[in-house]
């Protein structure tokens, strides 16, 4: 059997980083982890190929040579499948899917085409699916609300891609997030009650890319990688011995919750391991809206504060912040300013509220008669998906004007600074030191002579220099990171 595993396109969105992408010497930023985790649980003895369409062409060869197409991917990537899926079946080809985007495929009319439904955990039903496909009995969707022991979830087939193509490469030690927010549907894809793979089983996966020669980011995509926090203490502890033992061959960046800052033994441990960033969930500086949303761990306290105390443990805070509830006020645009400002939370995603399918906010919505359209899978952007309690136009402008606002150079590189004041860097190791120094070099240039951020960029350097020169690679980092943020700000208007 010939199978051919294709991931589709993303389109240019806040977190795929395509304008800085050239400039670092990658053709994406993530290879595609469940399209090669469910090619390490097919048959061995299979010939398999996988093309991601962020890093190449789908060519007429590769569906010649298939027997199977199969396709996993998210919402925001339906138009990619839609012409992976026309062209497969235009060349005879049985089309496969699961993933996300395929969540409710099974009545919908635009995948009709598709051959077969793989859906859940596939640790789940893609055995159910080869069994029966060995007894030439098979159906058309395959579908299970269990949920798997990821003990048995097998090391992604890293051999299928060229990492030095991608930017970041991921891994996952849990599925599942104790909190229930009203607009996550996490509860529907993982459920409330983490589940993680061993420590040992963990490093072996880590192994298994050190061995493939990468040395650069790697990404713990967790839905919740503090969600049970004693079994992270656990694995961070292995971590850091591993590290150790390889002279901290890899930084890591995961996603967490905000009571991270409430465990001073959780954050040095994720420092120690050399995790450098974390993604939190902060949305609004409106308690009712946090309230109305279920952010039950975001109530209460003082968010900006936590954020700085995450800060001076080494890890840089990514935080996510949403406009649209129905208890925002027409001041929440600027509320949300000052709180991303004041907290120094540098790489700030600004969405509008979305409702996603699987979600309590969805059926919340359906039921009071407000749905307007299905979502497209990227809250970065001006589709508002449902009847707002705020004008629509002032909630729509208002966000527009607040992301550009975010990402003016000045307010940007003002959140570089305060971001640097707390910033106690403590990371090792990391990307070899020949491609900092070209990286470097290029922004001294490119940033340094020709940008119109070259006036921020200078004094922001010296002073680094000066202060805190531990943390120059992540003041880099950043003043690379501004291309690609301010171009999806212009690009909103």
């Amino acid at each position: 059997m010939n199978i051919l595993l294709v991931y589709p396109k993303f389109p240019e969105t806040f977190w795929g980083f395509q304008y800085i992408l050239k400039f670092l010497f990658k053709k994406a930023n993530l290879p595609p982890l469940g399209l090669l985790t469910v090619a390490a649980l097919l048959p061995r003895g299979w010939n398999l190929r996988l093309v991601d369409l962020n890093v190449r062409e789908l060519d007429d060869a590769d569906l010649a040579w298939a027997n199977w197409v199969m396709i996993s991917g998210m919402v925001i990537q339906k138009d990619s499948a839609l012409e992976i899926i026309r062209r497969g079946k235009a060349k005879g080809k049985k089309i496969i899917a699961g993933g996300p985007l395929f969540a409710d495929a099974e009545q919908a009319p635009e995948f009709a085409a598709i051959d077969h439904l793989i859906l859940g955990e596939a640790e789940i039903t893609w055995p159910l699916f080869l069994a029966d496909f060995k007894q030439i009995r098979t159906r058309r969707v395959y579908d299970s609300d269990l949920r798997p022991d990821l003990r048995l979830t097998p090391t992604p087939r890293w051999d299928l891609v060229n990492l030095n193509h991608y930017q970041t490469i991921p891994v996952q030690f849990s599925r599942g997030c104790p909190f229930d927010c009203e607009f996550c549907n996490i509860k529907k894809l993982n459920g409330l009650i983490p589940r993680t793979k061993t420590p040992t089983q963990f490093l072996a996966e880590l192994q298994s890319l050190y061995d493939a020669g990468w040395r650069q980011t790697v990404f713990v995509v967790d839905d919740n990688f503090i969600g049970n926090k004693s079994k992270v203490k656990e694995l961070l502890r292995a971590m850091i011995n591993w590290q150790k033992e390889r002279r901290y061959p890899f930084k890591f960046i995961t996603e967490a919750s905000l009571n991270l800052a409430d465990d001073e033994e959780l954050m040095d441990l994720m420092a120690e391991a050399n995790f450098y960033k974390v993604f939190l969930g902060l949305e609004t500086p409106n308690q009712e809206s946090l309230a109305e949303c279920g952010k039950k761990n975001n109530t209460n306290k003082d968010m900006a504060a936590a954020v700085r105390r995450i800060h001076q443990h080494g890890l840089q805070v990514m935080g996510g912040f949403i406009v649209g509830f129905d208890s925002d006020q027409p001041d929440i645009f600027r509320r949300q300013f000052q709180f991303i400002q004041n907290a120094g939370v540098v790489i700030a995603m600004a969405g509008l509220l979305t409702a996603m399918k699987g979600t309590p906010l969805y059926d919340r919505l359906l039921k009071e008669g407000r749905l307007l359209e299905e979502s497209n899978g990227d809250n970065a952007d001006t589709q508002l998906n449902f009847r707002s309690k705020m004008d629509r136009d002032k909630l729509i402008d208002g966000y527009i004007r607040l992301v550009q606002k975010i990402y003016s150079l000045e307010n940007y590189y003002d959140r570089v600074n305060a971001f640097l004041e707390d910033y106690r860097p403590l990371t090792k190791g990391g990307r070899l030191p020949w491609i900092n120094l070209v990286i470097f070099l290029k922004t001294l240039v490119l940033i340094g002579l020709f940008s119109p951020a070259r006036r921020y960029y200078w004094p922001l350097l010296i002073r680094t220099v000066l202060t805190n020169p531990k943390a120059l690679n992540e003041a880099i980092e950043l003043t690379i990171m501004e291309r690609h943020l301010r171009k999806m700000a212009i690009k909103l208007a």
